[in-house]
């Protein structure tokens, strides 16, 4: 965001600005108790992301079965994915893995 000093509007006494634009009433609204000051609402958000974590660790990081499976299908010589499930790859791939 880009502030521009050559625009400031000085505060009335109080340092309050006395723009009503709807923005402004609509952030002011319910922000504060009715002496003025400030509150906080925070969500549960934080709470289901422990559980998401928690549940992720439960799970081994290489599922061994699957591994054997598709090594059992390349020493064969019968793995012969498509096109399209290498694009899928790569790509999921790159969503995953942060860029170097």
């Amino acid at each position: 965001m880009r502030i521009d000093s050559n625009h400031a509007q000085p505060l009335p006494e109080g340092g309050r600005s006395i723009d009503p634009s709807p923005a402004r009433v609509d952030a002011r609204a319910g922000a504060g108790s009715a002496l003025g000051e400030d509150s906080a609402q925070l969500s549960g958000t934080h709470v289901q992301v422990q559980g998401l974590v928690i549940q992720a660790l439960q799970y081994p990081e290489i599922r061994q079965e699957k591994v054997n499976a598709l090594r059992q299908v390349v020493l064969a010589g019968s793995y012969d994915p498509t096109s399209k499930q290498i694009a899928e790859g790569v790509f999921a791939h790159m969503l995953v893995t942060p860029a170097a």
